[in-house]
């Protein structure tokens, strides 16, 4: 009963910031420009979400494949359902606090998978890397398909008050390193005065070396074809995704290329902001208006995709979240019937 009372709260928790992160971002938008906003989203293709959730989910599910694959070498097999409802329920909990969905993917297959959680780490810093060489690789193909586009759109984000707002924020950032620094060096201190360091400093070898193992596993892939196709597989899914999403609002269905443009730049919008909240929908908005698309129009349509996103998140990762442990439990009886 408590273990149900402690999901239902855990839940209701997490639902309930996903509804203020919507709120919030609702009200980014100019008082000016919500008539011909509401106007747009009013008379929007919503059936069109199905194929994009479809398509986005489809993405994760390859991305969760992909990591798979980078654990192989260190002698680990964990199941696509553990390495997919991980995933998921990562990214919710990124919604919520930027960055802790990393932490609880490690966590989780470290429960449920019995992986030492310091060698996930290095699998997800190297699966970060090989998303950045994959993004890298986008905004070429976004400068050879729309030069004059992706320039002059980035002339418009150096302008834009959101990006400058949050670009403000670095003296913030920097008190936090300062106090964090501060801990750091109290600790360190500590662990000299009572001379705990050589424990310390033998914890930090072992994280240190696992994480450098997790590194290097992508050295030793055994499938490295099949890797490299789900690294490019993940953002032609995107690519796909954003497309047909453009379709979902009248007067911004343009082409791949425009496409890619806009996952291009709207893709910095992720890493801007937690979960792309305003400055998703902004950088699509700037793009499509560089393609000869009404800013308000191209802003209604990047919040519709970035709804989208937020949806998928939502409902894939709560449904995650519930079926992680039901499915592990499931699993511990099959093997426990198959042993007597």
């Amino acid at each position: 009963m408590k273990k149900k009372l402690s999901n239902v709260i855990k839940y209701s928790i997490f639902l309930g910031i996903g509804i203020f992160l919507v709120w919030w971002s609702m009200h980014q938008i100019p008082d000016s420009e919500w008539d011909k906003f509401k106007q747009s989203l009013v008379h929007a293709r919503y059936w069109m979400i199905l194929p994009v959730f479809l398509i986005l989910t489809s993405a994760h599910l390859v991305r969760a494949l992909r990591w798979k694959i980078l654990m192989e070498p260190m002698g680990y097999q964990p199941s696509v359902a553990n390495t997919f409802f991980a995933v998921m329920i990562g990214y919710l909990a990124n919604m919520a606090v930027p960055r802790l969905g990393e932490v609880l993917k490690c966590t989780l297959i470290a429960r449920y998978e019995k992986v030492p959680a310091e060698k996930i780490v290095g699998t997800i810093v190297a699966e970060r890397a090989f998303d950045v060489v994959c993004l890298g690789l986008l905004f070429i193909l976004a400068l050879i398909l729309q030069f004059d586009v992706i320039t002059d759109s980035f002339q418009q984000v150096k302008t834009s008050p959101l990006l400058q707002k949050h670009a403000g924020n670095n003296h913030i950032r920097f008190i936090i390193l300062a106090v964090a620094g501060i801990i750091v060096a109290a600790v360190v201190i500590w662990m000299l005065i009572t001379k705990r360091w050589k424990s310390f400093l033998l914890t930090i070898k072992k994280i240190g070396l696992g994480i450098w193992e997790g590194l290097i596993s992508a050295r030793k892939l055994k499938h490295k074809w099949t890797f490299a196709f789900y690294s490019l597989a993940i953002w032609a899914l995107y690519t796909a995704g954003t497309w047909l999403g453009l379709y979902a609002t009248q007067g911004t269905g343009l082409g791949i290329k425009e496409a890619v443009s806009c996952l291009a730049l709207a893709s910095i919008g992720m890493i801007l902001t937690p979960g792309g909240i305003g400055a998703y929908a902004l950088l699509i908005a700037i793009v499509l208006e560089e393609n000869g698309v009404d800013y308000t129009l191209g802003l209604a349509n990047g919040t519709l995709q970035w709804f989208c996103q937020f949806i998928i998140v939502l409902t894939v990762g709560l449904l995650s979240a519930g079926l992680l442990p039901w499915y592990n439990k499931k699993k511990e009886l099959a093997l426990s019937n198959t042993t007597r």
